[in-house]
């Protein structure tokens, strides 16, 4: 491997009515990372879908990408990840991992079957506000953990291009549940630990989106409403309330609630991309905000801010770990447990009881 790592992405243009999340995340942190050079890119517009694929073959062979990063829609993350499993490179996936459990699980199997090294769009446990409300946690710094809810309110879209109008159906694997929901309680689970058991309800309330290019409304099945009471595995009792809403969106809170005081991460977008605020109350005391120590921060101060500074935090993780890769997170592993408990959340709604993981 050469001395930079040369990394090929496939979706790294922005695609019109979509999110452009390669360009405007991926492109600046490696830009940002003296570690890492961009040699190649696929686009992933659907009018160039075959051309693309016919690309990320020639990438994934050769030699001079060391590192595949797929970004594009989710139901294409299944094919593009495994021809670079397959091909024996490290791969980098966004997140939702598959757009199902099945399929995220066999992306994992051939990853660890392979010894190759992974990492999945999870930033939340890259963030350095939500890395050190852990090591307070975990250093008893509000006691035990009693309580814990999580609040996400993401701004509805109601009206969407052919770029974003697919994530109306369920089956796709994107929608409220697995990314706001995901990030958010990926942000929850890196903080207090993993969820042994969840009951939950969920709903559709908005049941069409209008189509900009076309002017038709267009049916919707994905959930917007998802509620969720729980136990985390260190006993401490759950609750959960992620919302998709046309107004009054854009907000996430964590609160953690314990024997000697109580701390709160807030951010007004969402935990996994910042600025997020830390807040700690120790006994009768009011609560102060407090500065993360600089020993987090891992990523360049001229990194730019916003979507593409956790994503600079977890590719420089990826390197500072190549000695030692079961020390890196977030992985295909951790992908796993994610899809694992979305799968349980929904099981829980669609069959109205309890589901232990």
């Amino acid at each position: 491997m050469a001395d930079r790592i040369r990394v090929g992405i496939v979706g790294a243009t922005v695609t019109p009515g979509g999110s452009g999340w390669g360009a405007n995340a991926h492109v600046p942190a490696l830009n940002a990372l003296s570690e890492y050079e961009l040699r190649a890119v696929c686009t992933a517009h659907e009018a160039t879908a075959k051309a693309s694929a016919q690309s990320m073959d020639e990438m994934v062979k050769h030699p001079d990408v060391d590192l595949v990063v797929v970004c594009v829609r989710v139901p294409w993350h299944y094919d593009l990840v495994m021809k670079s499993l397959r091909a024996g490179k490290p791969t980098f996936c966004e997140w939702p991992l598959g757009a199902s459990l099945k399929e995220a699980e066999e992306m994992a199997g051939l990853a660890r079957e392979r010894s190759l090294r992974t990492i999945v769009g999870l930033q939340a446990r890259s963030d350095p506000a939500v890395l050190y409300a852990r090591e307070l946690i975990q250093g008893g710094h509000i006691g035990e953990v009693l309580a814990v809810q999580l609040t996400v309110l993401a701004g509805a879209q109601l009206e969407r291009g052919a770029g974003r109008i697919w994530q109306g159906q369920r089956t796709a694997g994107a929608n409220t549940l697995t990314i706001a929901g995901g990030h958010g309680i990926e942000a929850m689970c890196t903080v207090v630990g993993e969820v042994a058991e969840v009951s939950a309800r969920l709903a559709t309330r908005i049941k069409t989106w209008r189509h900009t290019e076309t002017g038709q409304d267009v049916a919707v099945d994905s959930p917007d409403v998802i509620n969720v009471a729980g136990r985390l595995q260190s006993g401490a009792e759950l609750s959960v309330q992620i919302a998709s809403v046309p107004f009054g969106g854009g907000q996430s809170r964590l609160d953690i609630f314990g024997r000697a005081g109580a701390m709160s991460l807030t951010s007004s977008g969402a935990l996994s991309v910042g600025p997020n605020r830390l807040l700690v109350t120790r006994g009768r005391e009011a609560a102060t905000e407090v500065e993360v120590p600089s020993r987090f921060k891992q990523a360049p101060a001229s990194t730019p801010a916003g979507s593409a500074k956790n994503v600079a935090e977890a590719y420089k993780r990826f390197v500072d770990t190549a000695g030692n890769p079961k020390g890196f997170e977030p992985d295909f592993e951790l992908a796993i447990k994610r899809h694992r408990l979305i799968d349980a959340i929904e099981r829980s709604a669609a069959e109205s009881r309890a589901v232990k993981l």
